[in-house]
């Protein structure tokens, strides 16, 4: 679910003058998301020095660690109603590099699902383990090389975030349905207004995962999408032999196979649409 920020509700103890000029300067810099560097350059204090303020203001819960060495400023007015801090797209782009909001999380954006994603998806090229910050879950989905394109910025709380682009969340989604709930995710996200398949095509001859187009073209068919014959006669010609799953975010394998594209249908799709 895209919101407006994470909330907190906590009361919070009183600061010094050297903590309050801290957090109103990395606030005013933009840097509400900060490390321990970044506060030792602001106070101009040794790093032992730095790190007894910012334990305190920990204590306090003036900020909260999201990991080692990295910090995140709560709102700077105190007091019992919600107050909103960082958009957690925002905290999800200060956890690991290089790094795209990916999946789920990125249909959501676009207004392809109506279904409410609470973890925030990250695709990169590294692994590390998923996180939970501000009750919040942080899921790290780590694509090769190969796969790790088609992403663009765009503005949130005044940040420069990467996202997937539209036809790349739906090719990143075909490859891998357990990522944004199941593959019925994917096919209401279709049949929306807008899209490119062609692009999507590219997108998933670039990536290498023949199974793309197998879920793509199966999926167009049954939700009548009407493309054309010749385009999808370039689809079959870049599917393998061999049969695929349609719906891997199940664990059941039983289902009818559909010999032209090279499917083991093991979920049904139409009905609901």
């Amino acid at each position: 679910m895209i919101k407006s920020g994470i909330y907190l509700t906590e009361n919070r103890k009183g600061i010094s003058k050297t903590e309050s000029y801290l957090l109103s300067k990395l606030s005013e810099e933009g840097r509400e998301i900060f490390t321990i560097r970044d506060a030792t350059d602001v106070l101009k204090r040794s790093c032992v020095q730095t790190r007894k303020i910012i334990s305190n203001l920990k204590a306090k819960k003036w900020i909260e660690k999201i990991e080692a060495g990295k910090y995140l400023i709560m709102p700077l007015s105190a007091g019992v109603k919600p107050k909103y801090t960082e958009h957690e797209f925002v905290i999800g782009s200060k956890l690991i590099e290089p790094y795209y909001i990916a999946f789920w999380s990125a249909l959501n954006y676009y207004h392809l699902t109506e279904q409410i994603p609470f973890s925030v998806f990250i695709a990169t090229t590294k692994r590390r383990s998923n996180r939970k910050i501000l009750d919040v879950e942080y899921l790290f989905v780590t694509l090769s090389r190969k796969k790790f394109f088609g992403y663009t910025a765009v503005n949130i709380a005044g940040k420069n975030i990467f996202i997937s682009e539209k036809e790349k969340t739906i090719a990143d989604c075909l490859d891998h349905p357990e990522y944004c709930g199941d593959i019925t995710e994917v096919a209401k996200a279709l049949k929306a207004e807008g899209l490119f398949f062609e692009k999507i095509v590219d997108h998933a001859k670039k990536m290498g995962n023949a199974t793309i187009l197998k879920r793509l073209g199966y999926l167009s068919e049954i939700l009548d999408l009407k493309l054309d014959e010749d385009f999808k006669k370039t689809m079959l010609e870049n599917i393998s032999k061999g049969y695929s799953v349609l719906d891997p975010s199940i664990k059941s394998r039983k289902g009818k196979y559909n010999e032209k594209w090279k499917l083991l249908i093991n979920r049904k799709i139409g009905e609901e649409f």
